[in-house]
């Protein structure tokens, strides 16, 4: 009995251990993969040339991704800073300041907003937001624009994120002790003070790492943003114009025009760098959570 026992035991050990290792492995995997496929690529042009060149002409040999990097960084920063506002402060709002009957209602409707697929919110950007922007945005600046802009996708991908941003806030702050907060409140702290200084100070650690994971997701977005944000490859800091960000030209193009030489490891190449920034990303919001942990 006692050696069934031990045998069981180490049995699940070693798939435990095992499934820890397959995980850890899995981005290296990927990225080794992705690489070998990109690899012909850096026989006629170097790594450097590849990020920051600005041509894009794949039936001349010349691939330049830096439209594509831009216009993906741009619409996620947009995403961003539309998103942080709002979620932060409704998730204080929920967690602090309403009823429990309000919670009980927001919780199906996050649910909901999150589990939509993708394609649906493309259509809505395409039916609501595109003709704002063209209809409404475009004129208040005294200018034209089809609406497939930058800042169409940025609108669009910053509603796809608010659920997933807003419920992991939502269980940071439910985190906090309730006797920290009655502590700061018998202290002759406001409500607001002991919100400010216990909820929120006190778990900037979790805020980074919910906002970490959102800029993660609305990086690799696909779909949705594909079908608002124009496609066009050009570098322009104007919100009101068209981009094209990687996962879009990875979406439309892979399949169709593999019969240009070089074009399957360009497109490879391209989602080696979706892996490389995702990575950078997750390790800058690692660094910041490690330094708030630290303060």
């Amino acid at each position: 009995m006692q050696l069934k026992r031990v045998l069981l035991d180490k049995i699940n050990g070693f798939w435990m251990v095992t499934s820890l290792a397959t995980i850890l492995c899995l981005p290296l995997i990927i990225g080794t993969g992705l690489y070998l496929k990109a690899a012909p690529l850096f026989d006629q042009q170097s790594f450097m040339s590849l990020v920051f060149s600005s041509n894009w002409a794949p039936s001349k040999g010349e691939f330049g991704f830096w439209p594509f990097i831009a216009g993906s960084l741009y619409v996620t920063l947009l995403s961003f800073l539309f998103t942080a506002p709002v979620c932060l402060l409704a998730a204080i709002y929920l967690t602090q300041f309403s009823s429990k009957q309000l919670i009980r209602v927001m919780h199906p409707v996050i649910d909901v907003l999150a589990g939509l697929p993708s394609v649906i919110y493309g259509v809505w950007g395409i039916l609501i937001i595109v003709p704002f922007v063209s209809d409404y945005v475009a004129p208040i600046f005294g200018t034209t624009s089809s609406g497939y802009s930058t800042l169409a996708g940025g609108i669009v991908l910053a509603v796809m994120c608010i659920p997933y941003i807003l419920n992991m806030l939502i269980e940071v702050f439910n985190t906090v002790p309730s006797g920290l907060k009655e502590a700061a409140l018998s202290m002759g702290a406001t409500r607001w003070e002991s919100v400010k200084h216990v909820v929120i100070r006190g778990n900037f650690p979790g805020i980074i790492s919910a906002y970490g994971l959102g800029i993660a997701k609305a990086f690799g977005e696909t779909i949705a943003v594909m079908m608002v944000v124009g496609n066009v490859v050009k570098v322009s800091g104007n919100p009101l114009h068209a981009a094209y960000p990687l996962p879009a030209l990875i979406a439309n193009n892979y399949g169709e025009m593999l019969s240009i030489p070089m074009y399957d490891a360009a497109l490879m190449f391209a989602a080696f760098l979706l892996l490389i920034i995702i990575l950078a990303f997750n390790l800058i919001f690692r660094y910041l959570i490690h330094k708030t942990k630290r303060q």
